[in-house]
């Protein structure tokens, strides 16, 4: 699996970082202060410059992401086997995704059109679990490579 890989693999990382770390600071900096505030738009505008970025960021890691899975197990069948520890890996890497999905559309459908001081620990808990969410990502994508 060769130069190709490597090149999905570097990419795939740093859109992982994009992510993470967007979402990382979102968590720990920008929503206490939008909270401590009780200010919705600290919240807002971060999010209007954050995702010209972390949804890019987002698509192109789904894309390597499934590249790489059927680079590991041509057979999509096989992803789901359980049979190996790459199934598994692929598997919670999916289960992950559909988490972030539901999370994130439930997010941009629901709380944020109506955002208000109200409904800010509502988004705040949708942003923890992203966050959480992301940095679980990065945990199982080390265990790819025997790596924990």
């Amino acid at each position: 699996m060769g130069g190709m890989y490597s090149y999905i693999l570097l990419t795939h990382i740093l859109a992982a970082t994009i992510w993470t770390g967007g979402h990382l600071v979102l968590a720990l900096t920008v929503l206490p202060r939008a909270l401590k505030a009780r200010d919705p738009r600290i919240l807002l505008d971060f999010e209007a410059g954050y995702e010209r970025v972390g949804m890019p960021a987002l698509v192109i890691q789904i894309a390597t992401g499934l590249w790489m899975a059927t680079l590991l197990l041509p057979s999509h069948a096989d992803w789901f086997s359980g049979d190996t520890l790459q199934s598994k890996l692929i598997m919670l890497k999916l289960a992950l995704l559909a988490i972030t999905a539901v999370t994130a559309l439930d997010a941009r459908l629901r709380i944020i059109p109506r955002l208000t001081a109200a409904t800010l620990p509502a988004m705040a808990r949708r942003v923890t679990l992203v966050t959480l969410v992301s940095v679980l990502f990065v945990i199982v994508g080390v265990a790819f490579r025997g790596g924990l």
